[in-house]
């Protein structure tokens, strides 16, 4: 049993963590254990308070997402020597888990898992009924169709799990303090902060949130509003059950996906836990709006087996033993839930030196990796691995209350859906992020969610089968899209780009911060050009494009899921280097159409008297001009790779210019197209993705970006000596553009692929070639295959097709096109 410590012990810390749960004990530990002095955690009642004591302690290989697969398989390696390391017992069971399907769109699903484990560390099979059987005895198996099976995995118990990191963090020198409540945060104007406690004020160069369901209460606390919702989560667990009682080994975890419940061993007996429909579902709603009530620590909610009868009846048909077992336990705890489900990690946006690592609906398999990952990126200042899904800044001023309540209840009744590709969620939609021509498209379009932004995906004709229609192979949108690929490419299409990161940032020293944030050159007057930003380890943090409109005054464009990720790291160079500049954040108040195909020129010139022929509006330029009245930024780029425009105007001018356009375009056939038939172009022209191609796994130069990338410049750009050194020791992967020979299912990314039997590197991104009629990838390959020609093999959906690496792009630029045009050389399409 711990002893409480109700002191502060000092008033000076480099960091102090607020939250004494697994997470933020994990944090110091992981802290104190690199060798960081003057570690504080701060925890109101005693530790594992909160939801950690109550909770069903699962650890599992699987994630759907590749890097979040990695803050799992550190969490188990850790808890597998914890108790070696600190002496302390974790009570760490490691029976293994099987996914059960039960239909046959689940056993797809299993197969595009299990085409991400090969390039994976973790092992994980895709297994028979009969392995099933073998393994988890006591299960019907009138519907098993297949198993996904994890032999690592298992479950922990929470409090012992706490309680040995807090023996570790004392062990390397971390103060672990409570019961001390923090009852107000300041921040200094050197971005310091101090704490203040009952027992007295600390003053740390950072704070880290870690407080569970009290993290918001913690956020109001310095003007944030974190989307987390308190969630009721109930299992049960039965009294002894012989035919448990005379297995010779534990059992699996079982996970019935379709009954939407897990199921494990707990010494003779049987836990169960459900996950209830969105309306059946329970939020504790009340201490979003009053806060969490002063005395709630180690408490529980009322049970309510009627909820969960369902499930309850779907398990006992799954297992039949259940049938006959008594229940001697029902917890019911709350779980905090952000709006999807995943947690927010990581530096805030807005607030200096203000971190967080909370919104866990699942924290004790994310607390060992989580601890790790923030350790590294706080110690090291870059994250060491990507995890922009996990950004807390990917959420902001349009989550409000009731979408994050919605999207909660949707998370947790969804928890065991089927994970299609390219998928959407509807619950809380629209959010107040909508753009001037919503209203306009909403019913001739089927929409995706960007950052909060309704953005058309692909348009209804009469005859399409309209609608969301999820789907592991071709599905109700291929040939729509392929219908707006040809529109582009032969006449002229327009898209609604306005969920773009758009940033104005002016000031005497501009120049010489984007000389400093960005590997290309600063862009001159009236130029536009695509430029990155790096960590200093020489990673892709970020692709923007910069266009200097005013002598100082320069616009920043960047994806819509990275707008405040961006953001945030440039206001921390600014901060850092004491730069005078002005940065202002325009992304709601502007809108953006993209206007691309060969008659791009002839439309938009009905609309205005400057001249835009190719002489005196060149590529990468940009200007201010007036399109029938409406005043815009037009930059001459398109992420299509044909002749195109970029439109920049107020968000309440949209309708018109919209309007405008497509009147202009009739004569020429103009139409809508959508982010889809977008991706298909860029693919084809040979153009990178963030958060594909490139990101903080990979540098700009085995991302084939060194075009972009001036080493020669005399500005020391962040990154730029860590790139030298790669330069210097040599590449030992490359990207690579390949054909896959495929039948009715695509390439999305993050694919195995194969040469000889072993698994080679992975895809990054893919899509159907509506000019090549075949599938197209972005891929990493070590650079000893990374040759045109080299043969390979793709695996989709449990089959590797034939793929072979090509010169890239397989479609020119509409610029190059020209160029060769006028050399007399006769260019590909």
């Amino acid at each position: 049993k711990e002893t409480p410590s109700p002191s502060l012990g000092k008033d000076r810390a480099d960091t102090v963590i607020i939250g004494g749960g697994c997470v933020g004990v994990s944090l110091a530990y992981h802290l104190a254990k690199a060798g960081l002095k003057d570690v504080v955690l701060l925890e109101k009642t005693e530790l594992t308070a909160g939801s950690t004591w109550h909770a069903a302690g699962l650890t599992t290989y699987f994630h759907p997402g590749i890097n979040l697969k990695k803050i799992h398989s550190y969490s188990i390696k850790l808890y597998e020597k914890l108790e070696e390391e600190t002496g302390q017992a974790v009570g760490f069971h490691q029976p293994g888990s099987i996914r059960i399907a039960t239909t046959p769109t689940r056993v797809d699903e299993f197969k595009y898992q299990m085409t991400r484990v090969g390039w994976h560390p973790t092992e994980q099979y895709l297994i028979t009924p009969e392995k099933v059987q073998e393994l988890f005895p006591l299960l019907n198996m009138d519907t098993v169709l297949a198993g996904l099976y994890n032999p690592g995995d298992g479950h922990i118990d929470p409090y012992s799990l706490t309680m040995a990191l807090a023996a570790g963090a004392r062990k390397y020198g971390a103060q672990l303090n409570y019961p001390v409540q923090v009852t107000k945060l300041n921040s200094r104007a050197d971005g310091t902060w101090e704490v203040e406690t009952p027992l007295g004020i600390i003053r740390a160069k950072r704070i880290v949130n870690t407080a569970g369901f009290w993290a918001r209460d913690i956020g109001k606390m310095i003007g944030l509003q974190h989307p987390l919702i308190p969630v009721h989560h109930q299992y049960v667990v039965t009294s002894t059950i012989p035919e448990v009682k005379a297995l010779k080994t534990e059992l699996p975890v079982i996970r019935d996906l379709e009954g939407s419940y897990y199921l494990r061993q707990e010494r003779d007996g049987l836990l169960f836990g459900p996950y209830e429909s969105e309306k059946k579902m329970k939020l504790q709603d009340s201490w979003v709006t009053n806060g969490v009530p002063p005395g709630f620590g180690k408490e529980l909610f009322e049970s309510d087996l009627d909820r969960i009868m369902e499930h309850i009846e779907a398990a006992m048909e799954m297992v039949p033993v259940l049938k006959k077992a008594d229940i001697i336990n029902t917890i019911a705890g709350p779980i905090t839930y952000s709006p999807d489900i995943l947690p927010m990690v990581g530096p805030h946006q807005g607030v200096r030196n203000y971190w967080v690592a909370i919104g866990f609906g699942y924290g004790i398999i994310h607390a060992g990796g989580i601890g790790k990952y923030l350790s590294d990126w706080i110690l090291e200042g870059e994250p060491p691995f990507d995890l922009i899904e996990l950004d807390p800044n990917r959420y902001g001023k349009w989550t409000t209350t009731d979408y994050t309540a919605a999207k909660a209840r949707e998370s947790y009744g969804f928890n065991n859906i089927v994970g299609y590709p390219k998928e959407e969620r509807f619950a809380g939609r629209p959010t107040e992020r909508r753009s001037g021509l919503y209203d306009l498209l909403k019913s001739k379009c089927s929409m995706g969610f960007h950052a909060g932004w309704e953005q058309p995906h692909w348009f209804y004709k009469p005859g399409d089968e309209t609608g969301y229609k999820p789907s592991f192979r071709r599905t109700n949108w291929f040939d729509p899209v392929g219908r707006e690929y040809k529109q582009v490419m032969e006449k002229v299409g327009v898209i609604d780009l306005s969920p773009f990161g758009k940033f104005k940032v002016k000031g005497t020293d501009s120049v010489k911060l984007l000389d400093h944030l960005f590997a290309n050159v600063v862009p001159k007057v009236g130029s536009t050009n695509i430029s990155h930003m790096l960590t200093p380890r020489g990673k892709v943090y970020a692709e923007l494009t910069v266009s200097q409109l005013y002598p100082g005054e320069f616009m920043l464009v960047t994806g819509s899921g990275s707008e405040l990720h961006d953001l945030r790291w440039i206001e921390e160079k600014v901060m850092r280097g004491g730069y005078k500049v002005e940065i202002k954040n325009m992304t709601d108040e502007m809108g953006v159409l993209g206007v691309a195909g060969p008659y791009a020129r002839q439309v938009l010139q009905k609309l205005t008297n400057e001249d835009l022929s190719d002489g005196s509006f060149k590529f990468l330029q940009s200007r201010h001009l007036k399109l029938c009245d409406t005043a815009v930024i037009a930059i001459r780029i398109s992420y299509t790779g044909e002749l195109g425009w970029e439109l920049y105007h107020r968000k309440e001018d949209s309708v018109a210019l919209y309007s405008a356009i497509m009147e202009a375009g009739q004569k020429e056939g103009i139409d809508n197209f959508g982010t889809y038939a977008l991706n298909a172009l860029r693919l084809e022209k040979g153009f990178r993705a963030w958060g594909a191609e490139m990101n903080c796994d990979t540098n700009p130069l085995e991302a084939g970006l060194e075009y972009f990338v001036k080493l020669n410049k005399p500005a020391d750009f962040t990154g730029k000596q860590a790139l030298k050194q790669i330069k210097e020791k040599g590449l030992k992967r490359r990207l690579v553009y390949l054909t896959v020979e495929t039948d009715d299912v695509d390439p999305e990314g993050n694919e195995s692929i194969w040469h000889n039997g072993k698994v080679v590197g992975n895809t990054t991104s893919g899509s159907f070639s509506y000019s090549l009629q075949q599938s197209l990838a972005f891929a990493y390959v070590p650079t000893e295959l990374s040759k045109v020609g080299q043969k390979l093999e793709v695996e989709l959906l449990g089959k590797n097709y034939p793929a072979t690496i090509i010169q890239e792009p397989l479609v020119l630029t509409e610029p190059t096109r020209i160029r060769l045009q006028r050399k007399g050389e006769r260019p590909k399409i």
